[in-house]
C-alpha cells in the first residue's frame, strides 16, 4: 500500500439499497465518520436496488405464500414466519419515516406507494390452505383488515383481469389494503444524495477486486481504477450484492469459509398497455409451481414507476454463472474453493427437482411463458406484453457439516474482530433493509448501539420490542408510518 492511499474510517462496497441504509446509520449515530462508498457502476442502484430489476413488493408477508408453509395435518398453519416478516418490514416503514420527517428522503410518494396486496388460488387443495391461512392472520394485529373471498363477482371487483374469461371452477383470494409498491432504486439514490451531504464521498466506476488485512491494522482495498488502485479503511462492509461472496473470500476470514452462491436469474413479462393496467390495481401472488424455489412464486404486479403504471408478471427463473446482472459468465466457476466444493456438489445433489426446474424454466420461448401468464389473466393478449430481463439472485449456499444447503433469505457474515461484514441473499432483501442492517451495526458496533439507543429509538420506534404481540402499538405504528408516508393504514 502506498503512502499516499486515502484512508476512510469506513469503506461501504457496493451502492445499493443496504449499503445506503448503513451508510444513513453511520452518519446519523456519528458525523464525523470519515466515510466512501464505492461503487462498480457508473451510478447507485443500477444492480438489484434498480427498479426494473426487481418487483417492488414490500415484502410483509401479505401476500407470499411462502412465508406460511400449509401444516401437514390440515391444521391452522402457524402464522409465525409471516408475523416476523411482517414486523421486520414494519422496521423498515419506520426508518423510511423518519428519513422523510428528517429530509433525508423526499415525497414518499417519489418511492412508495399503496398498492393491494392479494393471494390468489385455484383448486380444492388450494382453496381449503388459504382459507385456514387467512383464518390464522386475520385476527393479527399486522394483518388487519386483510379480506378472504370464493366468489368470482368479489375478486373480480378487486381484479378484472383475473376473472374476465375464466370458466367456473374452484378459486379464491385474499386481499389488504396496506400493501406497498416500493422504487428502491430512488430510495436508495436519495438516501446516497444525503449521504454526500454529509461528506461520505461517492466513488463510482470503481471495481473492487480484492480485500487484504493490513498488519498493523484495518483493511486495504485494491481495486481496478488506474487512478485509485487502493484504498485503507478501519473497517469495512461489503453490500456488492452477487459479488459480496468473492470480495469476503478474498479477505481470508474464517468465518466465509464453505459458503458458495447459486445465482439464479429473473425475467417478467411487462405491459404498459393503458387498457390493460387500469384493469389490475393489486400485486397478486399465489403457489410456487412443484420444485420451483420461493423466489419464483408466480406474482401479477401494479409498478408505479415516475407515477406511470405498468404490470408485471412472473418471475421467470432461469440459469446464469453471472452474480450481477452486469457480471462475468466466469463468476461462478472462480468462486468455487476446496472449501466449498463438497457444498456445491451436496445442494446439486439434494436439489434435482429445483435444477429441473430451472432447465425447463431456459427451455421456455416467449410464447410458453405468456401460457403462464394466461393462467392469471385468461384474455390476456399476446402483442401487449414483453419479456425482459430483471436483476440476478444470488441464492445463499450455507455450509452443514462437510456439506451444504440451499437459504432461501438474507444472510450477514461478520468477522470476530468486527472489522468487516458482509451481506449474501435475496428476498426479502430490500423490504427488510431496516432490520438487516441494524443486525450488521449490532455486530460492528456494539457499543455504538448501546450508547445511542435513544436516538436508534427515534429511528425505529419497534427497536427490541415485538409489534403484532401489542395491539396498541400495531395501530399506532401502522397509523404513524401510514401518514408520514402518504400510505392507506
Amino acid at each position: 500500500m502506498l503512502d499516499n492511499t486515502p484512508r476512510y474510517d469506513y469503506v461501504l462496497i457496493g451502492a445499493g439499497i443496504m449499503s445506503a441504509t448503513y451508510g444513513v446509520y453511520l452518519k446519523l449515530l456519528n458525523p464525523e465518520l470519515k466515510i466512501a462508498m464505492v461503487e462498480r457502476l457508473e451510478s447507485p442502484a443500477m444492480e438489484s436496488s434498480d427498479v426494473w430489476n426487481n418487483a417492488g413488493t414490500g415484502h410483509a408477508a401479505l401476500c407470499e405464500l411462502n412465508y406460511m408453509p400449509d401444516s401437514k395435518d390440515g391444521s391452522l398453519p402457524s402464522p409465525e414466519k409471516a408475523i416476523d416478516i411482517n414486523e421486520q418490514f414494519m422496521q423498515s416503514r419506520q426508518l423510511w419515516s423518519f428519513m422523510v420527517e428528517n429530509g433525508i428522503l423526499e415525497d414518499p410518494k417519489s418511492f412508495i406507494n399503496s398498492v393491494p396486496h392479494m393471494t390468489f388460488v385455484r383448486g380444492t387443495k388450494d382453496v381449503d390452505y388459504l382459507r385456514r391461512r387467512h383464518r390464522a392472520l386475520k385476527d393479527q394485529p399486522l394483518f388487519e383488515g386483510m379480506e378472504y373471498t370464493e366468489d368470482f363477482s368479489k375478486i373480480s371487483q378487486w381484479s378484472p383481469l383475473l376473472i374476465e374469461g375464466r370458466e367456473d371452477e374452484v378459486v379464491a383470494a385474499t386481499k389488504i389494503d396496506s400493501g406497498t409498491d416500493v422504487d428502491y432504486g430512488e430510495m436508495t439514490r436519495q438516501m446516497v444524495h444525503w449521504l454526500e451531504d454529509q461528506g461520505v464521498e461517492l466513488i463510482t466506476g470503481t471495481d473492487v477486486i480484492r480485500l487484504r488485512k493490513l498488519k498493523d491494522t484495518g483493511w486495504e482495498i485494491k481495486t481496478m481504477n488506474p487512478r485509485l488502485k487502493y484504498l485503507a479503511a478501519d473497517k469495512l462492509f461489503v453490500g456488492a450484492g452477487g459479488y459480496a461472496l468473492k470480495l469476503l473470500q478474498s479477505s481470508g476470514i474464517e468465518e466465509c469459509k464453505g459458503y458458495g452462491t447459486f445465482p439464479v436469474s429473473g425475467h417478467f413479462l411487462r405491459t404498459d398497455n393503458p387498457e390493460v393496467v387500469e384493469k389490475h390495481w393489486a400485486k397478486v401472488y399465489s403457489q410456487a409451481a412443484v420444485g420451483a424455489p420461493p423466489m419464483s412464486v408466480p406474482h401479477l404486479d401494479t409498478r408505479l414507476v415516475n407515477g406511470k403504471p405498468s404490470l408485471l408478471f412472473g418471475p421467470f427463473a432461469g440459469f446464469n454463472p453471472k452474480f450481477l446482472k452486469k457480471g462475468s459468465v466466469l463468476d461462478l466457476p472462480l468462486s468455487v474453493r476446496a472449501a466449498n466444493l463438497l457444498p456445491y456438489i451436496s445442494v446439486a445433489l439434494t436439489n434435482l427437482g429445483l435444477l429441473k426446474y430451472l432447465i425447463s424454466e431456459i427451455l421456455k420461448s416467449k410464447k410458453k411463458k405468456f401460457k403462464g401468464l394466461q393462467e392469471f389473466v385468461p384474455e390476456a393478449k399476446y402483442e401487449d406484453w414483453t419479456l425482459y430481463e430483471a436483476g440476478q439472485r444470488a441464492q445463499v449456499i450455507a455450509p452443514k457439516g462437510k456439506f451444504g444447503t440451499l437459504q432461501f433469505g438474507t444472510q450477514v457474515i461478520s468477522a470476530k474482530d468486527r472489522t468487516i461484514s458482509g451481506l449474501l441473499g435475496a428476498s426479502p432483501g430490500a423490504s427488510v433493509s431496516a432490520k438487516v442492517m441494524l443486525d450488521v451495526l449490532e455486530l460492528m458496533e456494539p457499543e455504538m448501539v448501546v450508547e445511542k439507543q435513544s436516538l436508534i429509538n427515534e429511528m425505529i420506534p419497534s427497536f427490541k420490542r415485538q409489534i403484532n404481540s401489542d395491539e396498541k402499538l400495531a395501530k399506532k405504528l401502522l397509523g404513524e408510518t401510514a401518514k408520514t408516508l402518504k400510505l392507506k393504514k
